[in-house]
C-alpha cells in the first residue's frame, strides 16, 4: 500500500477493483439500457405467447423446462428465453459496473448482430419480405428485428472501446501489460479446453447429420445464414442457426479462454450458463420420454446419450470456474501492482 498526494492507493495482490473506470460508466449504462429494452421486447412476445395459446401460466412455467409441458408453441423458443435472461443479467452487471460485463455485452452484441444479418438475408427474398406485409404480427415483428439490429450496433460500438488497459497503453505507452493472475490464468485454461472439447463434439455430430444419406446438406448450410429458408415468419431461431452458431461458439469463446484472455470471463459465463439451461432441458425430455432406457440399444444412441451427459458435465463444470475467476482479486491487475 502506497501513499500519493496524500491519498491511500492500494497496489497490494487483489487490491485493483473489478469494477470499471468511471470514464467508462456512461458506456456501461448506454448497454445496459439497451440490453433491458430487447429483453422487454422478448418478455413481451412470450407474455403475448402465453395470452394467445391454449395452456395456463404453469403450462408455460413447466414447459420452461420441460418441451412437451406446453400444449401451444410459442412465439418465441428456448434460445431466446435464455437469452432474454442473460441480456438482464448482463445490464445488471453493467449497471453496478463490473468489467465482466464488457465481455458478456460484447457477446450478447455479436449474437445480437449474427441473427440480424441472417435476417437481413432473408428480407433479399421478396415472398418472405411479403410475409411481413401480410402476417397481423408482421410489423410488430419486423420491429423486434430492427430492434435487435440497433442493440447490437450500439452495444458494439460503445463497449468495444471501453476498454481500461487499452486506455493504459494509449496514455503510457512504456506501461506494463495488465495480466490476469496465476490462478485465473490456469482456470480459464480449463475453461478454454472444456469449451474446445464440446465444440468439437458438437462439430462431429453435425458433420455426421450433413452427411446422412438424404440429407440436404446445401439447404441445412443456408438455413443458418438466410431466413428466408424455413418458409415462415417466425421469430424463434431455426435449428440450422442455433446449432452452427453453439459450435462456432464453444471453439472462438474456447480459444480465446485457452489463451487466457483478460476480458473473456463474461462471455464465457453467459454462453456456459445458456448452454446449461438447454442441456438440462433436453434431459428432462429424454427422460419423460423414457429415451433413457432405449438409448443404449444402439450404438448411436449410447453415444448421443453420453455427449449429452458430457455437455452437462462440461457447462457445470465451466459455469463454476468460470465464477470462481477473479474471485476475491478484481480483475485485470497490472503485472507490476502484483509484484509491488
Amino acid at each position: 500500500m502506497v501513499m500519493r498526494d496524500g491519498d491511500v492507493l492500494d497496489v497490494r495482490p487483489g487490491g485493483a477493483p473489478s469494477r470499471a473506470a468511471p470514464e467508462d460508466h456512461g458506456a456501461y449504462h448506454t448497454t445496459a439500457f439497451f440490453l433491458t429494452l430487447y429483453a422487454s421486447a422478448l418478455t413481451a412476445w412470450t407474455v403475448y405467447g402465453i395470452v394467445q395459446g391454449d395452456g395456463s401460466l404453469w403450462d408455460f412455467v413447466e414447459g420452461l423446462f420441460n418441451p412437451g409441458a406446453s400444449p401451444a408453441s410459442q412465439l418465441v423458443g428456448p434460445y431466446e428465453w435464455a437469452f432474454a435472461a442473460a441480456f438482464l443479467a448482463t445490464a445488471g452487471l453493467a449497471v453496478a459496473h463490473r468489467r465482466s460485463a464488457r465481455s458478456a455485452a460484447l457477446f450478447s452484441g455479436c449474437f445480437l448482430l449474427a441473427v440480424s444479418l441472417r435476417e437481413a438475408v432473408g428480407l433479399c427474398d421478396a415472398a418472405y419480405r411479403d410475409q411481413y406485409a401480410t402476417d397481423p404480427l408482421g410489423g410488430w415483428a419486423l420491429a423486434t428485428r430492427v430492434l435487435g439490429l440497433v442493440v447490437a450496433v450500439v452495444v458494439l460500438t460503445t463497449m468495444f472501446p471501453a476498454a481500461e488497459h487499452r486506455r493504459r497503453r494509449a496514455e503510457s505507452p512504456a506501461a506494463p501489460r495488465p495480466a490476469p493472475s496465476a490462478r485465473d490464468r490456469r482456470l480459464s485454461r480449463i475453461c478454454g479446453v472444456l469449451f474446445l472439447v464440446m465444440g468439437l463434439a458438437r462439430l462431429a455430430w453435425t458433420v455426421r447429420d450433413l452427411t446422412t444419406a438424404g440429407m440436404d446438406t446445401a439447404r441445412y448450410l443456408r438455413g443458418a445464414v438466410d431466413g428466408s429458408v424455413l418458409g415462415t415468419l417466425n421469430l424463434a431461431a431455426s435449428a440450422e442457426f442455433t446449432t452452427l452458431g453453439s459450435v462456432l461458439g464453444f471453439l472462438v469463446l474456447g480459444v480465446l479462454a485457452f489463451r487466457a484472455r483478460r476480458d473473456v470471463r463474461g462471455a464465457l459465463l453467459v454462453f456456459a450458463s445458456v448452454e446449461l439451461y438447454l442441456t438440462v432441458r433436453t434431459m428432462v425430455w429424454l427422460t419423460v420420454t423414457d429415451f433413457f432406457n432405449q438409448s443404449f440399444e444402439t450404438p448411436e444412441g449410447a453415444l448421443s446419450m453420453a455427449t449429452t451427459a458430457l455437455e452437462l458435465a462440461t457447462m457445470t463444470s465451466a459455469v463454476v470456474l468460470v465464477m470462481g475467476t477473479g474471485a476475491g482479486r478484481g480483475d485485470d491487475v497490472p503485472a507490476d501492482d502484483r509484484a509491488a
